[in-house]
């Protein structure tokens, strides 16, 4: 079930153009900024500032720039679709009369979606990889305003922030695949998962608003920026735990549709 689930929803025309897209938009980023390449980034700071030093910056740099929406985004595309398509396409029912269990098929699509999340977020960082390497060439990390990260702690940071982001990913997927199941259609699932994103992002730039920010995942999604900032130390334990607790409340939610009511309905 697993296979077919993959191979169905990853060799998908749609999905290919939404992973390179994920790729893509690293590596534009780092032709625009070629005549930049061993320098500082015009006046930005931070990883945008530190973009062209070398490889790894670009792909941490175009991570932290794909992560708060085009990152979400196709996330949710995936995951809604992993969880709808089965009705969509009319087959549910004959799923159920198969001899294959409600639980065995919710833990086949979660685990497609958890597939489908690293496979996302691998895309981003091999796209800004490739290109940095290209165009910028493989040189040790630099932090603008403090010493060059050692290969061990660009590898510690690096492999951090790439979980992290991760778990954050699987945060909207959970949410997106608990909307695919719900909602009667995957479209209408996918629209309500980037509405959510965007009304979150939103409720987390007004402070009037920040004790409501704090409770959605979205609020702890940039944590991990400040692995690659003087002096090198990141609080990812909340968000961590707030990504948790999103992604079970939803697995609840799944587990309670499909074994109390029938969504081919």
């Amino acid at each position: 079930m697993l296979r077919f689930e993959l191979t169905t929803q990853l060799y998908r025309l749609r999905t290919l153009i939404a992973l390179a897209c994920l790729a893509g938009v690293p590596a534009a980023a780092a032709l625009a900024l070629a005549s930049s390449a061993g320098h500082r980034n015009g006046t930005e700071s931070g990883l945008f500032g530190a973009s062209p030093y070398s490889a790894l910056n670009h792909a941490m740099a175009g991570l932290e720039f794909i992560g708060p929406l085009v990152l979400p985004i196709v996330v949710a595309l995936l995951a809604a679709a992993i969880a709808s398509a089965d009705r969509d396409w009319g087959i549910l029912r004959y799923l159920y009369v198969a001899p294959v269990t409600r639980a065995r098929l919710l833990a086949t699509k979660f685990t497609a979606t958890t597939v489908a999340t690293v496979l996302a977020v691998a895309c981003a960082l091999a796209g800004g990889l490739v290109a940095g390497t290209i165009v910028f060439g493989w040189h040790p990390f630099h932090v603008i305003g403090a010493p060059n990260l050692t290969t061990g702690q660009t590898l510690a940071r690096t492999l951090a922030a790439g979980g992290y982001t991760v778990l954050c990913m699987l945060a909207i997927a959970a949410i997106a695949f608990t909307l695919g199941l719900l909602l009667p259609r995957g479209a209408e699932a996918l629209a309500v998962a980037i509405g959510f994103v965007v009304v979150a992002t939103i409720l987390n730039g007004q402070n009037a608003l920040h004790a409501v920010a704090v409770v959605l995942p979205v609020h702890y999604w940039q944590n991990w920026v400040a692995l690659f900032e003087a002096p090198g130390t990141a609080h990812l334990g909340s968000g961590a735990a707030a990504q948790v607790a999103t992604i079970l409340l939803c697995a609840g939610v799944s587990w309670t549709v499909l074994g109390r009511r029938d969504p081919a309905a």
